[in-house]
């Protein structure tokens, strides 16, 4: 879903400013990395085996094809990539629609930062089709553009899914905000030049120069995020 981009002259105050905000979705806007993960353990399960714990920590944030793979060669089940991503697919989609819980902070955020017109994209890992399916709880009337992992050739931790989202935007890259939930999503926005806002999830997020942290979006404000753009220019 693309709407219409406004002019970058419209978009923002003088001097150097905030452009834009390019939000991840799973375990950032929605707390769903629980139902990856149940998802995946019961697709193993259905095929003889039993996933370690520590397992979670290396597939979550990253693209499907990435996971799946993973847990294929740790457990040397019997399918093929292909034929796992669309069973995780069908198991999480199945779980969505049952309801989605939106992260603490995410529905506020989200309508301030409609309200003042701000330009944002939803940039996730998930396929086009959950990502549409998650639409339907985040509402779609929230964001301007919207990018899916299987749309790219290359997807987080590579920059492409940012720097994709602030051209469709209009917007250049330093002067966007990124707000991610995992290590492979912080990598991702920092690497595409962003002021990344880190918001921790299932794993811990070192500190680092230029990156900040927060416990929760109720602790991330349109102004919040324009301090810290303005910070770092």
């Amino acid at each position: 879903m693309t709407s219409s981009t406004p002019a970058l002259g419209t978009l923002t105050a003088e001097g150097p400013s905030l452009q834009a905000v390019l939000l991840d979705m799973d375990g950032t806007l929605v707390d769903t990395e629980d139902f990856w993960w149940d998802a995946e353990s019961e697709a193993f399960a259905e095929l003889g085996h039993v996933l370690k714990d520590e397992w979670r920590q290396i597939v979550v944030g990253g693209p499907m094809t990435r996971s799946a793979g993973f847990l294929i060669e740790a457990t040397r089940a019997d399918i093929t990539v292909e034929e796992l991503t669309g069973l995780l697919n069908a198991k999480f989609t199945e779980r969505l629609r049952r309801g989605v819980p939106l992260a603490p902070g995410a529905r506020r955020l989200l309508a301030e930062l409609r309200l003042h017109g701000v330009p944002t994209a939803l940039v996730s890992a998930s396929h086009r089709s959950i990502v549409d399916e998650m639409l339907k709880s985040l509402g779609e009337e929230h964001f301007h553009v919207t990018i899916a992992g299987d749309e790219l050739t290359r997807t987080k931790p590579h920059p492409d899914p940012y720097l994709t989202a602030a051209r469709r935007l209009g917007a250049d890259p330093v002067r966007c905000a990124v707000i991610e939930d995992t290590v492979t999503g912080v990598t991702a926005g920092e690497a595409a030049g962003c002021q990344v806002v880190a918001v921790p999830s299932v794993s811990p997020i070192e500190a680092a120069e230029g990156r900040t942290i927060v416990k929760s979006l109720e602790e991330v404000s349109l102004a919040f995020l324009r301090s810290l753009v303005m910070v770092s220019h």
